[in-house]
């Protein structure tokens, strides 16, 4: 079965996971999702992830979730920029999610990075989701 939405894909088991209480999730392994949880991971809202290499070629990525007094950190994880409709901002229209309480993941010409990050480092990009 081809995924023709990898990142909505990620985000959907994450939501499902959530909903199910479950610590981990595991999911097939590419560089861009990698780039996505190391933001989520750097900015708190994930434990961590591991990746494994098979010998086939084939990886996958298992996330550990986080809770904080049983309740999922991350509330809501929405993908903004799809296949079908790609979603681009500059700096200066760069949205505030939440009030500045949630993060937007970005695709700059940098890397991938926070809105934060990316407002420091002077780039716009496609806004791959928001997280609160």
């Amino acid at each position: 079965m081809t995924i023709t939405d990898p990142i909505g894909d990620m985000l959907t088991r994450i939501r499902n996971a959530h909903a199910r209480g479950k610590t981990k999730v595991v999911m097939p392994a590419s560089r861009m999702r990698e780039r996505v949880l190391q933001v989520l991971a750097d900015e708190g809202y994930i434990r961590g992830f591991t990746t494994t290499r098979y010998e086939n070629g084939k990886a996958e990525i298992e996330v550990e979730l986080k809770y904080y007094d049983g309740e999922p950190v991350i509330r809501e994880i929405k993908r903004v920029s799809k296949p079908g409709r790609r979603v681009y901002t500059s700096v200066e229209d760069m949205p505030v999610v939440y009030n500045g309480l949630g993060i937007s993941i970005l695709s700059t010409s940098k890397g991938v990075m926070s809105d934060a990050r990316a407002r420091e480092a002077n780039v716009g990009g496609e806004v791959i989701c928001t997280v609160f």
